[in-house]
């Protein structure tokens, strides 16, 4: 079931809910679906915002939530993911209108989580 991590975006772990900043600080929300990442490592090289935990071998995102000049970085951390084939683990989201961003692999903006 998905609940919210620690900096309140939507995720596989629960957690605190602090705050979430402004809208018109941070248009963009990072929905990462921990539980499938395998660890490549291609987002983590494709954007700053995504680290490697050399303890588990696994990406996490610095923060979820993004600005205007993270946008282009993380979209690309979402589209090289390769774990769950084309629908990536990596989501980001358009926080005023809840449409997904990257990787919409449906091309209409739902939210591409679980599958297969």
């Amino acid at each position: 079931m998905t609940g919210t991590d620690e900096e309140g975006s939507r995720s596989e772990s629960s957690g605190p809910q602090p705050e979430e900043p402004p809208i018109a600080e941070k248009p963009y929300e990072i929905v990462f679906e921990g539980s499938r990442c395998f660890g490549a490592g291609k987002c983590a090289a494709a954007a700053e915002n995504w680290e490697m935990d050399l303890s588990t071998g696994l990406a996490s995102p610095k923060s979820y939530f993004i600005g205007e000049e993270e946008l282009n970085e993380n979209v690309e951390a979402a589209e090289v993911c390769p774990a769950k084939k084309g629908a990536g683990v990596i989501h980001v989201l358009d926080r005023e209108t809840g449409k997904e961003i990257a990787p919409d692999p449906e091309a209409d903006g739902s939210l591409s989580l679980g599958g297969p």
